[in-house]
């Protein structure tokens, strides 16, 4: 059986403010970290922080339905992929750790980035695809709404393979942490 851990990823302030179906999907993640926790599963937190997004600012805290244990991990991170500067592969290495069950925002950014950096990694990533969410991107060339973002993620996940690893999509309700 693969060990698995829980990433949540910069569920923060600022970065949902305007995230489709937000309310929703925090509580389809709050949802999961408790089922996590209660079945003995590590849950990681992943902070961002930026020029736009300042540390220790109101806007980069974590909202205030999501609550973060005091022995869970944090891994605060610069870049869209949450391996990247960071101490995410060591401390997923020392538990052992093979298979991640992703959620969080943005989708077409820090998301995608760590689902993909993950399975470069050797890391199987299952993305839940009713806990993420991001903005609408109609000032973008095709102009997409949030809706489509996150349709075509979810599509195209569970397609990615590399020859370690593997991704994949789960709807909140149906996440195995025990197989």
């Amino acid at each position: 059986m693969m060990k698995k851990a829980l990433l949540v990823i910069d569920v923060q302030r600022d970065v949902v403010a305007n995230a489709f179906r937000r309310d929703d999907v925090i509580a389809n993640i709050s949802g999961l970290v408790d089922r996590a926790r209660k079945e003995g599963v590590s849950v990681i937190w992943v902070q961002h922080s930026d020029d736009e997004l300042v540390k220790g600012s109101e806007g980069w805290a974590y909202v205030d339905e999501l609550h973060i244990a005091e022995d869970e991990p944090v891994v605060h991170k610069q870049f869209g992929d949450s391996f990247e500067g960071t101490n995410l592969d060591e401390l997923l290495q020392q538990h052992a750790i093979e298979q991640l069950i992703v959620c969080g925002a943005q989708t077409d950014a820090c998301i995608r980035s760590t689902l993909h950096g993950a399975i470069a990694r050797g890391y199987n990533a299952t993305l839940v695809s009713d806990a993420h969410t991001t903005d609408d991107c109609t000032w973008a060339t095709p102009p997409l709404s949030a809706e489509q973002v996150i349709a075509h993620t979810n599509f195209y996940w569970n397609w990615q393979r590399t020859p370690r690893a593997a991704g994949g999509t789960s709807l909140t309700a149906e996440v195995a942490f025990a197989s």
